[in-house]
């Protein structure tokens, strides 16, 4: 049976990753940090394991690490996932929040890949996919440090696909773009049919659209394809 673990798995397209792993057979794990109650429900309807974990924490997420492979024994695909969002002007922008976002996305990315790339090594298969945004390749006003957190995980997905893939691990990368979640709490009726109406495809993205995507990639079906970036976001970034 085929193992995967998703940070950041407790809400939003982390939750739709989880569910349809598990619906399609796979052993699933995932990681949660403050939603406990989300995260308990999630893995009671679904069966997968839930762990909380700092997803920037090397302490938290070493020991996430030996739990999920003390329970599965390997892992085939790891999905980072795990994020925090900014909005807001960069002059207004603390350097603990700028900080805040780099050690989630982008450390989180780099402890868990470190975690569990040498046991994908060993064994001489596995998939690492990290999922950043469209703003990561197209940059948007008022999501600076967010953007650049994404952009840097386009970065890491080329060289890491290089550096693994003699060794049979493949690397790629996920582009969302505006996807119905609680991110989009703060936008009004006004602005998300605003949105609607700058995406070619007239609607929003939804969890399950990127789930969809990251089975595909994480799966046998995308066994030749590696260090690419795919965009799931209706058009808006082409």
């Amino acid at each position: 049976m085929q193992t995967v673990l998703i940070t950041g798995g407790s809400r939003g397209i982390g939750a739709g990753m989880v569910r349809l792993f598990s619906q399609r057979g796979w052993r699933t794990a995932f990681t949660y940090r403050h939603s406990e109650e989300n995260a308990w429900n999630l893995s009671k309807e679904t069966g997968s394991l839930a762990i909380r974990c700092d997803a920037g924490s090397e302490a938290e997420t070493e020991q996430m690490s030996l739990q999920v492979l003390s329970s599965f024994s390997h892992l085939d695909a790891l999905i980072c996932n795990a994020g925090t969002a900014y909005t807001g002007l960069i002059q207004d922008m603390t350097v603990e929040e700028w900080d805040e976002l780099f050690r989630v996305h982008v450390r989180g990315a780099f402890l868990a890949s470190r975690a569990f790339l040498p046991g994908m090594i060993s064994r001489k298969s596995g998939s690492v996919l990290f999922i950043s945004s469209m703003w990561g390749q197209a940059g948007a006003s008022c999501e600076a440090a967010y953007s650049a957190c994404k952009a840097s995980l386009i970065g890491f997905t080329k060289a890491l696909a290089k550096e693994v893939g003699p060794s049979g691990i493949r690397v790629n990368c996920l582009c969302p773009g505006v996807i119905q979640t609680d991110m989009l709490n703060c936008y009004g009726e006004d602005d998300l049919a605003a949105l609607k109406e700058e995406t070619p495809l007239l609607r929003l993205g939804t969890p399950q659209d990127i789930a969809q995507a990251a089975f595909f990639l994480s799966g046998s079906e995308a066994s030749f394809i590696t260090g690419q970036l795919l965009g799931v976001n209706g058009g808006f970034v082409i």
